[in-house]
C-alpha cells in the first residue's frame, strides 16, 4: 500500500474545485487497493479584495474576465452539466452572488487538526453552490460546523478574533510564489502538480506514472 501526501490548493467558491475533488476520488477509489491518500486543503482566494457585502455574480464574471452575459451563462451551463456528470448538483445559481472567503480558509486551517477538514471543505461547498450561502457570513458558517458536530464555542471565538490569520496568508503565500495561479491545484507528494478539474481518468494515470503502478 502506497500512501500519497496530496495538496489541494483551491477556495469553497470555485465550481471547478469541487468537480476536481469529485474526479480524483473517483480515481483514488479505483486504486483503494494500492494507494492511500493524506489529503490536506490549502487556501487560495479567487477574490481577496472582495468587500463584505460581496458582488453580483453576473457582474462579477463578466468583469474579471472581460466575456459577455451570454458567455458567462453558456460557461454556468457547462460547469452544471460537467457537475451532474461527477455526480455533484450545483444548486440554482442562475444569480446569486460572489463573496469574501477568507474567514472560511482560517475555520479549515483549524478543522484540520482534527481530521476534520475535508468534511468542512465539502459542507462550504454545499453552503454556497446548492443553498447559495454565504461564506462571509460568520452565522452560516457556524451553522456549517454546528452541522459536522464541531465546536461551535471555538469556531466562534476564531472567527471574532485574528486566530489563524497569519498562518493562512502563509500559506497562501507560500502557493502563490511556487506559481499557483489558479485552482483546483493539485500537489502529488510535494512535486507532481495535476492542474485543474481533470477527468478521473487522467488522475489515475498520472497516480499510476506517479507510483510506477
Amino acid at each position: 500500500m502506497h500512501t500519497l501526501k496530496i495538496d489541494i490548493v483551491s477556495d469553497v467558491s470555485c465550481p471547478w474545485c469541487i468537480i476536481g475533488f469529485q474526479e480524483l476520488s473517483s480515481a483514488l477509489s479505483n486504486l483503494s487497493s494500492q494507494v492511500k491518500a493524506d489529503i490536506h486543503w490549502q487556501p487560495f482566494e479567487l477574490n481577496p479584495m472582495m468587500p463584505p457585502q460581496g458582488q453580483e455574480i453576473n457582474e462579477h464574471i463578466t468583469q474579471k474576465y472581460g466575456i459577455s452575459l451570454e458567455q458567462a451563462e453558456q460557461n454556468r451551463a457547462l460547469i452544471k452539466q460537467r457537475g451532474l456528470d461527477v455526480g455533484y448538483a450545483f444548486g440554482q445559481r442562475g444569480g446569486g452572488r460572489i463573496y469574501n472567503t477568507f474567514d472560511a480558509h482560517r475555520l479549515l486551517h483549524w478543522a484540520a487538526e482534527f481530521d476534520q477538514q475535508t468534511a468542512l471543505k465539502l459542507a462550504l461547498f454545499d453552503l454556497y453552490f446548492k443553498q447559495g450561502g454565504n461564506p462571509s457570513d460568520h452565522q452560516q458558517l457556524l451553522q456549517v460546523v454546528k452541522q459536522l458536530g464541531l465546536d461551535v464555542d471555538v469556531a466562534q471565538q476564531i472567527l471574532e478574533s485574528e486566530q489563524y490569520t497569519q498562518e493562512v496568508r502563509q500559506a497562501q503565500q507560500f502557493y502563490q510564489q511556487a506559481g499557483i495561479q489558479s485552482v483546483p491545484a493539485i500537489i502529488i507528494n510535494d512535486k507532481h502538480l495535476i492542474s485543474g478539474g481533470q477527468p478521473a481518468a487522467v488522475f489515475e494515470q498520472a497516480l499510476r506514472q506517479i507510483l510506477n503502478l
